[in-house]
């Protein structure tokens, strides 16, 4: 049963109705169709709130404002849609508490919420606020489009500033929470001062409006006027013959304008395809000038792979191109992993340094599918022209861009990874540096606006990865190098090579000859023998031709009609020839004056035997074998100091005055230098002149010092790896050079003993034989005359054997 005033509610969604106000309105929901019938075959009053949620379909009284307006239902009308069509008069303004569902309708018993007459202090004030909503208005109806000129007029002629408020509330444009905030207040002072803040904000926004559609329509007449000009012309050049010409020349415009380049760019292109519209097609400055466009609208602008950068599939794709590199492979995953933090850093320009085919370029080739870019490589080798950098002025006949541009045409996106393949190999001459060229394409400060001579406008290389490759830095430009971020590739080791050639080599070489792994068979055996006697190389670029020559002549097999042919250590001869290395092998027997040392070289290492002849003489010291400067140094150093221990080791003071010394490292032909061979060359002149032989199964390699302190070398694991395939047993290296043991593969440190070694004693003990009887006593602290082949105390004296 309603309650005394109950009356059907309709909850209104971004609709605020004011008392006075006529409104025609469309009602759909079925509730609110069933309130306005109510209504309708009642008294026709029906309590009108607004929702402060439009969204909400089933309002509660939490849901709506609580002031509304009690209004007349004037007349429905259904239209074809089912839609309901209400006209509806506001009588008064009402609050209800109490809005809520009875049966199929929402209801509400309102209060009458009267005006508060007379709140202002004056008649004055009220004439003053009048006059201000007045003026206020007349600026909102300047701006304000479609405004009737009836509604504008009833406006500047009510006299009653509350009738005043209503019909500016009427015929002005606010949001539903001001106006409710409008109805809900009472004070007629409070409410002008809310309508004139109101309408201000609402003047503002009306102005910027105007601003912005007269800028648009300033756009549209600018286009609209082109548009008649490029038709008029066309006309002209139509009935000249010309009209292919002026098309092309306004295509070119239509394109400079897509790529929205900065200003200053974007004029410079449009003043040369405007050169097009002055000149006879069969002018030669035509062609040039069509070619300049041609190129600059085919570079990459604006276009980017936007792709995330994943660093476990990085680190897959990695894996599965290269084996081995590990300390490689986590540098680079490293600065993947910065980019993949920071997309837009800038400055990471990598230098892989390494012997040739150890895979510096597929390593670039790799990172660019691990981070998702494109790929483009440059090949600098025997570069020697700028312009081969810079490109050539489009002045002379020929001219082109030069291949930094050429590789952002072929890599299409503006931040792809270029490689800049032998780098070291750079020259100059007359023509110009090529590698000061590269300074700007280098540096990160400097590359934001490259300036190629053909192109003649900035090109942003600040979003490129570059990577560079290189066989030696030593005849890199210092300020080049100084931009790069080097990374060492070394060559690989026997086992390296093997896996490589196991799991990427062979199964690729059987793909490209059209065979199957069930038809030829190339047994592990085979696999050693072509590294150890066929192949002498850093990388792995001779195994694979190798394996390539295995390919055809098991492929001439098959056609023959042999089914399935296997390659073995037994046959391989049969199918490449005679072995052209031949393995590295120990002495024989122990020796005096000579010893095995461990030596780099650009393909890997090598062992390097010394030996040293004592003759009678004047104490002349000769040194052959191609030894460097460094080498011979350490020579005259070993002399010196075994002249220091021949009290130790029984041996004749005087020798260096009555006997002459030969020290030889075989293989005169090929060049050696170096420190390294310090210890090797003491041991070797100990053991001759005391007649002390040296353990056949020693290699050794470190620098000496006249007091014989051993110093620490580089490139101990290519050192382990020769020592390991010429079947040694141990090796003594520098104690410094004990952490570089981590580098070693696990197959030598379970097969060769090191020994870390601080002085030339502990060498010595280690490397004779025996001691000569009468050795003094020596003057070191930790060590006594050995009576039998002594055990150092050291850590070094005890070696180290990997697990």
């Amino acid at each position: 049963m309603k309650h005394k005033g109950t009356m059907p509610a309709l909850a209104m969604r971004g609709l605020v109705i004011f008392p006075k106000m006529i409104l025609h309105f469309d009602v759909g929901r079925d509730y609110s169709v069933n309130a306005i019938k109510e209504a309708a075959e009642g008294d026709r009053r029906i309590f009108l709130v607004a929702q402060k949620d439009s969204l909400v379909t089933d309002p509660v009284n939490a849901d709506v404002y609580k002031v509304g307006v009690v209004a007349e239902v004037r007349q429905t009308l259904k239209t074809p849609d089912g839609t309901t069509r209400v006209l509806v008069e506001g009588i008064y303004r009402a609050k209800a508490d109490d809005f809520h569902r009875e049966g199929d309708y929402y209801v509400a018993t309102p209060t009458v919420l009267n005006d508060r007459k007379n709140t202002f202090i004056s008649p004055e004030q009220a004439t003053a606020y009048m006059r201000s909503l007045k003026e206020a208005y007349s600026t909102y109806c300047s701006f304000a489009p479609k405004m009737p000129k009836e509604l504008y007029q009833s406006a500047m002629a009510e006299q009653d500033i509350t009738k005043l408020i209503d019909i500016i509330v009427f015929n002005t444009y606010l949001k539903t929470e001001d106006r409710q905030k409008l109805l809900e207040t009472t004070s007629e002072k409070k409410r002008a001062e809310m309508l004139l803040k109101y309408l201000d904000v609402e003047i503002e926004i009306l102005m910027l409006e105007m601003e912005i559609n007269e800028d648009v329509s300033e756009s549209m007449e600018k286009s609209q006027r082109d548009y008649y000009l490029r038709e008029q012309m066309r006309a002209i050049a139509r009935q000249l013959g010309d009209e292919d010409s002026v098309d092309e020349a306004y295509n070119y415009q239509d394109k400079i304008y897509a790529l929205k380049l900065d200003k200053e760019t974007e004029e410079k292109l449009i003043k040369e395809a405007e050169k097009l519209l002055k000149m006879s097609p069969s002018s030669q400055d035509y062609g040039v000038i069509r070619n300049y466009l041609d190129t600059v609208l085919d570079l990459p602008w604006n276009k980017r792979s936007d792709k995330k950068i994943d660093i476990a599939k990085a680190e897959k794709q990695l894996e599965k191109d290269h084996y081995g590199l590990k300390k490689v492979k986590e540098r680079i995953l490293e600065t993947i992993a910065v980019r993949a933090l920071k997309p837009d850093i800038k400055g990471q320009i990598i230098c892989l340094v390494g012997p040739p085919g150890v895979g510096k370029t597929s390593v670039g080739k790799s990172i660019a599918k691990s981070i998702n870019r494109s790929y483009a490589r440059i090949s600098l080798g025997g570069v020697g022209d700028e312009a081969e950098i810079r490109g050539h002025r489009k002045t002379y006949i020929g001219a082109m861009p030069g291949r930094i541009v050429k590789a952002m045409q072929q890599a299409k996106t503006m931040n792809p990874v270029i490689v800049l393949d032998e780098i070291d190999k750079l020259r100059s001459d007359y023509k110009g540096d090529p590698a000061s060229a590269l300074l700007e394409v280098l540096d990160p400060e400097q590359n934001v606006s490259f300036a190629d001579h053909y192109l003649e406008i900035p090109l942003d290389l600040s979003e490129v990865m570059f990577i560079t490759t290189a066989n030696t830095l030593d005849t890199i430009p210092a300020p080049l190098l100084d931009r790069m971020e080097v990374i060492e590739l070394p060559s690989y080791t026997r086992e390296e090579k093997f896996n490589i050639a196991k799991k990427h080599l062979l199964p690729k070489q059987l793909k490209k000859h059209g065979e199957k792994a069930s038809q030829v068979k190339i047994s592990d055996s085979a696999l050693y023998a072509l590294i150890d006697s066929y192949t002498k190389e850093a990388g792995v670029r001779r195994l694979e031709q190798r394996i390539a020559a295995l390919c055809r002549k098991a492929a001439k097999k098959l056609v023959e009609g042999e089914t399935k042919v296997t390659v073995t250590d037994n046959n391989i001869g049969d199918f490449l020839g005679v072995k052209k290395y031949l393995p590295e092998s120990l002495p024989e027997q122990d020796e005096v004056g000579s010893v095995t040392g461990l030596a780099w070289t650009a393909v890997g290492g090598v062992t390097m035997p010394l030996e040293v002849l004592v003759m009678n003489g004047t104490g002349k010291l000769e040194l052959t074998g191609s030894l460097g400067e460094v080498m011979t140094e350490s020579g005259k150093i070993a002399v010196s100091l075994v002249r220091s221990l021949a009290d130790k080791y029984n041996i004749d003071p005087e020798f260096y005055k009555n006997k002459d010394l030969h020290i030889h490292a075989p293989e005169g032909a090929v060049p050696k230098d170096g420190p390294s061979a310090g210890i090797t060359m003491t041991t070797a002149l100990v053991s001759a002149l005391s007649g002390i032989p040296v353990k056949r199964e020693v290699a050794m390699t470190g620098e000496i010092t006249l007091h014989g302190k051993v110093l620490p070398i580089g490139g101990l694991r290519e050192k382990s790896m020769a020592a390991y395939k010429a079947k040694i047993k141990t090796v003594i290296i520098p104690y410094e050079n004990e952490p570089d043991l981590e580098e070693v593969d696990e197959v030598v440190k379970q097969n060769v003993r090191f020994i870390p070694v601080k002085n030339i004693e502990t060498v010595l003990d280690n490397a004779l034989v025996k001691t000569n009887t009468a050795v003094k006593a020596f003057e070191k602290e930790d060590i006594e005359a050995p009576k039998k082949p002594p055990v150092p105390k050291t850590r070094g004296r005890k070696g180290l054997r990997a697990k």
